[in-house]
């Protein structure tokens, strides 16, 4: 190959890589401006009437112009709706591109809008022992001095949950987020003795003067008014604190690394149930999720005595049916009765009585049936079927019943009982004619002997 040829090779090769390059910024531009434009509500605290008294909250609608580059000015691009006061209309400028996330961006004229709230935030140190030395040397930096705001942001179905604090000067409205937390589970569900994983991880600009500083990772656990601490780690001191909870962990490795703050239980258990926050800190702020763990246990069936006495017509049976090990509380039980014909049909729900907690969380529940076989046309028997409805999934349990004495005996009793005659004729004259054969053989025997 001559050297002209080779040169326009490798010219064309180059051009080939600067077009190639220059799609792809493109599109990675193109990607970073299909953030949504998210439609919030500005919530705040209305003024004191006085007396110390804080005023009802306030709430307006505003919107939020997502974008992911602080020198883009696409945001403002789009016309806001009338209903929006244009001094509530934000531009966020979101590096991470967590607000971009593909369940905050619903299809055009879905029903269904993520959860978008936004509030006024300011910042302040932490006496928890686990956050304070985040700002021990008591001094609050000049780079406070703005207006801070923060959200919290669901999205659709549940798919994520973001909260952010985000800084802007004062009186301007360039908002820039500072810190966010998002977790992908927001609702968890968890069988007994599995271990469970609910997601947190958090983002901090770098560029800010508060992320060389440390942080900090709380969870905390609530329930019905009950609260407690599950797990602290001060990422300054690389402490974790001492908590009763056991069984729960963090990926230490990956939290600083990564800013994976997720929780680890080694084993669900039903008292694991309710909800959970996560919430990072840096010095002066603060960002929190909520997520809700589940701990679902199907119940275990079963039916006292495990197998029906013979049922004479008119008699009545008593039978009890015994849910044991699951949760939560919920449950429904009922009975059925399956005829030899196959056919089903209702029974009632019992009598059944209240709910039992046994050592570890889980609840039982029995139900007691009494079939009259005088008031239910229960034919010659069949199955009678004992039915657990619960979150974690239907069970049941069967015995058998069988009735004698019915009224009107089908072919095949009929049939039974002419085969049990014939066999009962058959037996009787084979012992008659046993008899009879013997009698004539002591007969004879005698005649010999007197001649």
């Amino acid at each position: 190959m001559t050297e002209p040829k080779r040169l326009t090779i490798m010219t064309e090769l180059s051009t080939i890589y600067k077009l190639s390059l220059v799609t792809f910024i493109c599109f990675i531009k193109a990607c970073s401006s299909s953030c949504p434009v998210l439609e919030c509500w500005f919530v705040q605290e209305k003024t004191g009437r006085g007396g110390g008294l804080t005023g009802a909250t306030s709430q307006e609608k505003c919107l939020l112009h997502i974008r992911t580059d602080a020198h883009s000015h696409t945001a403002k691009s789009q016309q806001s709706p009338s209903d929006i006061n244009p001094d509530r209309v934000y531009s966020i400028t979101d590096p991470a591109a967590t607000l971009c996330h593909h369940s905050l961006n619903p299809p055009r004229g879905s029903v269904e809008k993520p959860q978008c709230e936004i509030n006024p935030f300011s910042p302040q140190p932490s006496d928890l022992k686990w956050v304070a030395p985040l700002t021990d040397s008591g001094l609050s930096p000049i780079y406070l001095e703005a207006d801070w705001f923060s959200t919290s942001l669901q999205g659709l179905n549940k798919q994520v949950a973001i909260s952010t604090i985000m800084r802007a000067p004062t009186a301007t409205k360039e908002h820039n987020v500072i810190l966010s937390v998002t977790s992908n589970t927001v609702s968890v569900q968890s069988r007994l003795g599995e271990p469970v994983l609910l997601d947190c991880g958090f983002w901090v600009d770098s560029s800010s003067p508060l992320s060389g500083s440390g942080f900090a990772v709380e969870w905390r656990y609530q329930f019905r008014g009950d609260g407690r601490l599950v797990l602290a780690y001060d990422g300054k001191t690389d402490r974790l604190a001492d908590t009763k909870e056991k069984g729960a962990s963090l990926d230490l490795e990956g939290l600083h690394e990564k800013g994976n703050a997720s929780l680890i239980l080694q084993g669900a258990e039903v008292r694991h149930s309710g909800m959970y926050i996560c919430s990072v800190y840096l010095p002066h702020i603060v960002a929190q999720v909520t997520l809700e763990l589940e701990v679902v246990e199907p119940p275990s069936v079963s039916i006292y005595p495990s197998s029906l006495p013979l049922a004479v017509q008119g008699q009545t049976l008593t039978a009890q049916c015994e849910a044991s090990g699951f949760a939560p509380l919920s449950l429904e039980l009922s009975w059925e009765f399956q005829g030899i014909d196959g056919k089903s049909r209702p029974l009632g729900s019992g009598s059944v009585t209240g709910h039992r907690q046994a050592w570890d969380g889980t609840y039982s529940q029995s139900s007691r049936l009494e079939l009259d076989t005088t008031k239910l046309d229960l034919g010659r028997g069949g199955e009678v079927i004992c039915v657990a409805v619960h979150l974690g999934g239907t069970r049941q349990a069967s015995v058998t019943l069988n009735v004698i004495g019915f009224s009107t005996p089908s072919i095949e009793d009929s049939m039974g009982m002419v085969g049990v005659a014939l066999v009962l004729y058959g037996l009787i004259k084979f012992v008659s004619w046993t008899f009879t054969s013997s009698g004539s053989d002591v007969a004879g025997q005698q005649e010999k002997k007197d001649k």
